[in-house]
């Protein structure tokens, strides 16, 4: 399997991280095949109950459970202005599943037991170094960007899948659909290259079409100096740093790109949030929403169960992500993959799928 670049998935784990290489694996270590069942739980991920053509056949269908709260909102503004709060509040009074902004450590959690790895499994970046050195010139920026916009790709995934599973609605803190702002701010301020920028938005045209946009964006709108004042009263100390100028172009990507072309298929609420809101107001705009331009208006029974299987499937996923391209500053060698792999199989919990790992207390006898 000659390949430039793509996602190492662990035998058996469904789980990704995001690593590039350029040389040819031999036979043995390619990709493990895709499962043929899948699950509808909760957390999509984890393989409790199977989830097959013949579940459909039988009236597994989404419009027997959906319900007038069968849809996706996003909560979306810059930094420290009040996402994850309304996020939790709205979620609450909806009766919707809230799901937080996702970090380099997304993936740890549905595997072995739960914690978090080295960040050399997470494609050797954090948020934390990102902060410190944005401008590092091994890469670090456009590696950590990479990463976030492929963690944000699978938990939007695994809302939809849920959201199809069981008719009940998301919110989620940010989305993969807005996460190019952060690119945009990146290369404005130098951290990253031209060549990086223009990889970014190669993967990007390549895989956001796979999945459909949200029903509802909620746009938290502060000035970049209230924003920087905030980030300051909340006193986390790797954000103190943050130029101005970075919330500025975050700001502008939102308004002049992101709301605009999400207007067209999604609904956009916009609120003055500089000295917070009324959720009470929201909730009654939300309910005067009529989605009538909304791409899921179009989807059936039929079509969301093949999404369904689709988006369950991790390792079908991330063949979306297989894009022959030479990147130095996120390309490793395939030897250092395989160790990496390697190294990652001795971890606790890790060597097989979710469930079949005798170390951590597994009982395999007669799973199949």
């Amino acid at each position: 399997m000659a390949v430039q670049g793509g996602l190492l998935f662990r035998a058996g784990g469904g789980l990704a991280r995001m690593c590039r290489f350029k040389a040819t694996l031999p036979s043995n270590m390619a990709a493990a095949p895709a499962l043929k069942f899948h699950t509808s739980t909760v957390d999509s991920y984890q393989r409790e109950k199977r989830y097959s053509w013949f579940n459909y056949v039988l009236g597994d269908w989404f419009s027997r459970k959906e319900n007038e709260r069968s849809k996706i909102f996003v909560i979306d503004g810059n930094l420290a202005v009040g996402k994850t709060t309304l996020g939790k509040e709205l979620a609450d009074k909806l009766g919707m599943k809230y799901f937080p902004e996702v970090d380099v450590h997304y993936f740890d959690r549905f595997e072995g037991d739960g914690s978090p790895m080295d960040k050399k499994f997470s494609g050797n970046v954090s948020l934390e170094d990102f902060y410190k050195d944005p401008s590092d010139p091994d890469g670090h920026s456009i590696r950590f960007q990479m990463v976030m916009f492929v963690l944000r790709y699978f938990q939007f995934c695994e809302a939809m899948n849920h959201l199809i599973s069981t008719g009940q609605g998301v919110i989620l803190d940010r989305s993969v659909h807005s996460d190019f702002v952060f690119l945009e701010a990146m290369y404005k301020e130098r951290y990253i290259k031209k060549h990086c920028y223009d990889y970014y938005y190669m993967v990007k045209e390549e895989v956001i079409n796979r999945i459909l946009p949200p029903h509802l964006v909620i746009y938290l709108d502060v000035p970049p100096e209230e924003v920087q004042k905030k980030i300051e009263k909340r006193g986390i100390d790797m954000e103190q740093d943050i130029p101005l100028s970075y919330l500025e172009t975050l700001d502008d990507a939102y308004k002049n790109d992101f709301l605009k072309n999400y207007s067209k298929w999604s609904e956009v609420l916009t609120y003055d949030w500089t000295n917070y809101g009324d959720t009470e107001l929201i909730l009654e705009d939300i309910n005067a929403l009529t989605y009538e331009n909304s791409p899921w208006n179009k989807e059936e029974d039929k079509s969301l169960h093949h999404r369904r299987r689709v988006l369950h499937d991790p390792y079908r996923v991330a063949t979306w992500f297989n894009i022959p391209e030479y990147i130095p500053e996120v390309t490793v060698t395939a030897v250092d993959l395989i160790k990496l792999r390697e190294e990652h199989k001795e971890l606790p919990g890790r060597r097989f799928a979710p469930g079949f790992n005798p170390d951590i207390g597994d009982k395999v006898w007669f799973k199949w």
